[in-house]
Parts: C-alpha cells; structure tokens; sequence
C-alpha cells in the first residue's frame, strides 16, 4: 500500500493566510512553513494565470525533495469563461472576445498555444521532480457528449506525458451504472486520472456522486465540503461556496475508501478544498481554524489511528 498524502488546495487563500499561519510571516516564508506540516499542495491560482517559470522555480527551491505540487490547469483550457486581461499581452488581440470582454470559443490552434505555454511554466516543478498531475476541472456545462470526449482526448495529447487529472461538475458523466461504465472505461483507455470528489448531499445535475474508482496510477481525491445552502449559490466566491469544516465521524467514513484506494495506486493523494475559517477549540490561542489545514490535519490523525501509511 503506497503512502497516502494530505494537503490542501492551495497554501496562499486568504482564510490560510490569516489562520493557519503565523503572524507576521513573510510571504516567502509561507510555502516553507507549509512544507514543514505537509507534503503535497494543489495550486489553484494557475487557472486564473498562466504559470511562471520564475514563480514556479521558486516553489521547487523552497520545498522539500520528497514534495509534490499539483497544478490546476488555466481556465481556457477547461473551457472557462477567462476575461481577456487574464491572457498574456501578446496574445490578447487575436483572441475571439464576446460582449461582456470573455474569451469565446477559441480555435484549437489557440488553446495549444496556451497548453504550451501552461507547460513550459510548470517546467521547473517538473525538473526537480516534484510536479504531481495537472487537474483539468471542466466545468458544469461540460455534459458527457461526443464533443466532449473529442476534447478530453485533444487534451491528453497536448498534455503529452504528464498525467492528467480529470474532474467533472455534470452528473450526466456517471447518471447510471452504464454511464459511468463508460466513462471511467473512456479515462483509462486515455491514460486519464479520475478525480474522486466529495461534495453536498444533493440531487442536482451539477452535483457529481463520488466514485470510488481509479482509471490511472494516482488515487486522487478532492474534498469540497458538504455545504448545500451554498453549493449554487452566485456570488461570493469560493470562500463562500466551499465554507465547509468536516466532522470527525465524517472524515472517518474516508477510512476504508482510502485504505482501499491507496491499496491499489502508486500515488495516493487527499486534498481539501475548503476556503474558509471556522471556530477554533476552546482554549486554542487563536479564535479561528483554517478549514483545509484543520481538516487535512485531523484526517491524517485519523488515518494513522488506522494504521494506514499516511505522510
């Protein structure tokens, strides 16, 4: 059984920021600090900007040997609606606009560009061997259709070698057995990695049941939290969407899905996606938690209490 590693989405958002880490920290010191509790990141602000090779370098330089960076991927290659000032300057002219100033529906030739140069940011990370999967989250309106897969395998091939994590927000993925059949069928047949997810107890089309499955070398999980009354909500943003701190009987339901996962996988990985703050204990010196770093703390004490090797 590979070792499970927890870590969180992100480790700069704000309510890390303010509550997991300590005051006055520097934001250089603030990866480090990071690396010290654990191991492996997921980097969710290359999909609002390209990655930079001297951003990206720097990150290697500042963490451990044995660390592992995931990196979500850039907006307009999931087919996100990205305003056009988040492009590069060289190539903001010659992108298809719509009226509220959003890049609408660009050539292959010019997604492949962006692919490109996604990759060539990412590069460093990959050079000292600590780049994990790139996460290619589509968004809801992606339903399960030809066009789809057509573009989920376009993008394998722009992704080349690196492994490639796939999320869905559209339950038409996995709607019956026989869909979801098919579709993990269609990601390992594409050296794809299914992403396990858990997220709000709802019947709704954007809400994806978690499949417990692997389609390709690394079980990987992502945790949004469980909370319904913000899940469609507009507005806001993530810290709103995802304000979610997990009970112990909760993240204990993890146990033996982990234990059955990271039995078969060569990788195993848990992260948080929770981007708010939540009361401390009673007696902690600080009046809040961070609610991704809290979570990932206390699944890796529950984890261990089960004696499953966990970083």
């Amino acid at each position: 059984m590979g070792r499970i590693r927890i870590g969180t989405c992100s480790f700069a958002d704000e309510a890390l920021t303010k509550w997991f880490y300590p005051k006055g920290l520097p934001a250089r010191e603030r990866l480090p600090y990071y690396a010290e509790r654990f191991d492996t990141v997921e980097i969710d602000s290359t999909y609002y900007h390209l990655p930079e090779e001297a951003t990206t370098g720097g990150w290697a330089e500042r963490t451990p040997d044995d660390f592992v960076f995931h990196v979500k991927a850039f907006g307009v290659m999931t087919r996100h609606p990205v305003r056009v000032q988040q492009l590069p300057p060289d190539l903001r002219d010659e992108a298809p606009v719509d009226d509220r100033g959003r890049v609408d529906g660009p050539s292959r030739e010019f997604r492949a560009e962006l692919f490109k140069r996604f990759l060539e940011g990412v590069s460093p990370l990959r050079r000292d061997r600590k780049l994990g999967g790139i996460l290619m989250q589509f968004p809801s309106y992606v339903v399960r259709k030809p066009a789809s897969l057509d573009y989920l395998a376009w993008a394998r091939e722009q992704l080349g070698d690196h492994e490639m994590l796939v999320e869905f927000r559209h339950a038409s993925w996995f709607e019956d057995d026989r869909g979801r059949e098919e579709t993990l069928r269609f990601l390992e047949e594409h050296g794809m990695t299914h992403v396990v997810t858990d997220s709000p107890r709802l019947e709704a089309k954007t809400v994806v049941p978690t499949v417990l499955a692997m389609t390709g070398p690394s079980a990987y999980v992502r945790l949004h939290g469980r909370n319904a009354d913000t899940w469609h909500k507009r507005g806001g943003g993530a810290s709103e969407r995802f304000d979610y701190l997990y009970s112990d009987d909760e993240l204990r339901e993890w146990v033996e899905p982990l234990r059955e996962l990271a039995g078969e996988a060569e990788n195993a990985y848990v992260l948080f996606n929770n981007n708010n703050r939540s009361p401390g204990d009673p007696g902690d010196e600080r009046d809040f938690v961070a609610q991704a770093a809290a979570n990932a703390d206390r699944l890796r004490q529950i984890l261990q209490e089960a004696e499953l090797p966990v970083s």
